[in-house]
């Protein structure tokens, strides 16, 4: 297994649209084992294959907080089929916006599906921070990010600030 790089904003590669997984090959189960200790290593509770980017509509998660219990779980081409409710996540970040958190309205409860790792066909229900954390990640592979989910002020004003960390990088080179 490989650490990954995690791709950061404004990084073009994040605003992409992934490509279903047509074959779940050694190729694939590889990317999900060096993903999961990618996603272990950063700390993150999520992580999309486009953060890394690849390509595929992929993601991996574990939400448990008990480091001796973590086991990740895979999604591999997953959709949302339905949400209901509203929920209010709590500093919601993110590994590829950096240093930046704020409260993302996500709905309450959600009904996914996808394949796991042997590709065979699951359909999940989550609720409140498993329901976040599967459209977080689901929103990456549809070139979305939770910034884009928040007030265009604090948009703006967190893409200044990146703006301007870029400007004084460029100028130390």
């Amino acid at each position: 297994m490989a650490l990954l790089e995690i791709l950061k904003y404004p990084d073009k590669f994040l605003k992409r649209s992934a490509t279903p997984v047509a074959e779940i090959n050694d190729d694939i189960l590889e990317l999900i084992d060096d993903m999961a200790e990618t996603m272990y290593d950063e700390p993150g509770v999520g992580l999309a294959a486009t953060q890394v980017g690849r390509d595929e509509r992929l993601i991996v998660y574990d939400i448990s907080e008990d480091q001796e219990k973590r086991q990740y779980d895979v999604l591999i081409n997953p959709e949302i089929l339905s949400q209901e409710g509203v929920f209010v996540t709590e500093k919601e970040g993110c590994l590829s916006v950096p240093d930046f958190k704020a409260n993302v309205k996500r709905a309450a409860s959600v009904t996914v599906s996808g394949l796991n790792r042997k590709g065979k066909p699951i359909r999940l229900e989550a609720e409140d921070m498993m329901a976040a954390v599967f459209q977080h990640e689901i929103d990456h592979l549809n070139g979305i990010l939770f910034i884009d989910r928040i007030s265009g002020l604090k948009r703006d004003m967190y893409k200044r600030r990146i703006k301007k960390q870029l400007r004084k990088k460029s100028k130390k080179k």
